[in-house]
């Protein structure tokens, strides 16, 4: 029974193109697990990731070394057999994201009594269908970027300039996670990656409303859906024997996917913002609540993605401003407005201008396509 099941892994991993070499010797299976251990321990001490514990746990893992396709991340977690599959390399001293991503994998796993896995983090296999497997995703990659110590940097993809601390992971539904987790703050945001428990999802919920969520949440699934059937289609063009009018074809095909990601994305983008800012809004009661919400909208600009000719940002921040204007003289008295936003006309347009300006002007560190 055992050997069967071997063989069927093993079959998996051809399919994808992995194939193994050899386990891992106990030597450097320990140094992997220190070295990731160590990142995350000193990265999460709030979450009360131990360094000990996590040593244990990681140290028993099977590791093992394998051939691996060209373009194919680092490491690959197998969730059947519990091992990682690390592309074969001279060293592994020098600890990667991928290796960080897939021991949090291993680490944020939830099974029954029967072996069975039902929840890995944010993502659930309970039900008939997966959810949040791309939430799930995004959120663990936020994790092992940080535990680098990852910068922020601008980067481009499908036409969408957008700051990222993973460029070359998942950038696309990493940021809008970010945004996510800017409403929420990142300690709901990590907890449930580790623990695998509803504490995100409720506090979102509450700040956004259950059908912004659960919206989001399959917005997220259908770029990485999206995104995998590029993949596909782009080895295809890497195929030596595809004629010119197959090119053509996929070329086309993958031109069409990108644009949707793009709509995707920005429509995702909206809604987080609009859930978020229309519900904080109703619910203050105060000039400092007034000023707080503000200061927060504004900063918002600072982790959206935006095209050449998006707009919806600029349209809604000034929006609520003049909602906030009326909204202050509610709480004041008239003749001590706070004068949130100009009424005279040529001071609103240049503040319009100079928000646009701001906005549009991001200056681009990278710009990738994949």
């Amino acid at each position: 029974m055992l050997e069967e099941k071997q063989m069927s892994i093993e079959k998996d991993l051809k399919k994808d193109g992995i194939e193994v070499i050899s386990l891992l010797d106990t030597q450097t299976i320990n140094l992997i697990a220190r070295l990731v251990s160590e990142k995350l321990a000193l990265t999460f001490p709030e979450h009360h990731l131990l360094y000990e514990n996590l040593f244990i746990r990681l140290s028993r893992l099977h590791m093992y070394r394998a051939k691996m396709p060209d373009g194919y991340a680092e490491a690959n977690y197998l969730y059947r057999n519990s091992s990682i599959y690390f592309k074969d390399q001279k060293s592994y001293s020098h600890i990667s994201n991928s290796a960080i991503h897939e021991c949090l994998h291993h680490l944020q796993e939830v099974r029954d009594e029967k072996n069975n896995l039902i929840r890995l983090g944010l993502c659930d296999f309970s039900d008939l269908r997966t959810y949040g497997l791309a939430l799930n995703e995004a959120a663990v990659q936020l994790m092992a970027s940080k535990a680098l110590g990852n910068e922020v940097e601008i980067t481009k993809y499908y036409e969408i300039s957008l700051p990222t601390i993973s460029p070359d992971y998942y950038p696309i539904i990493c940021n809008l996670v970010n945004q996510m987790a800017y409403v929420t703050g990142e300690y709901s945001l990590f907890h449930s990656t580790l623990y695998g428990d509803d504490e995100f999802k409720n506090q979102f919920i509450s700040l956004c409303g259950e059908k912004a969520f659960y919206t989001i949440e399959d917005r997220l699934d259908d770029i990485l859906a999206v995104e995998e059937k590029i993949i596909y289609l782009t080895n295809q063009l890497n195929d030596i024997d595809c004629s010119d009018s197959k090119v053509q074809r996929i070329s086309k095909k993958i031109c069409h996917y990108k644009e949707e990601i793009k709509k995707i994305f920005l429509y995702t983008q909206n809604l987080i913002l609009t859930s978020y800012f229309d519900q904080a809004f109703k619910e203050i009661s105060s000039l400092d609540e007034i000023e707080e919400y503000r200061r927060k909208l504004y900063n918002y600009k600072n982790i959206i993605g935006i095209t050449d000719d998006y707009s919806f940002f600029n349209d809604y921040y000034l929006q609520q401003m003049m909602l906030l204007e009326e909204k202050y003289e509610q709480l004041e008295n008239p003749m001590y407005s706070l004068s949130l936003i100009p009424t005279h006309q040529n001071i609103f347009a240049k503040l319009f201008g100079s928000i646009k300006t701001l906005f549009y002007h991001r200056k681009t560190q990278r710009e990738k396509e994949p």
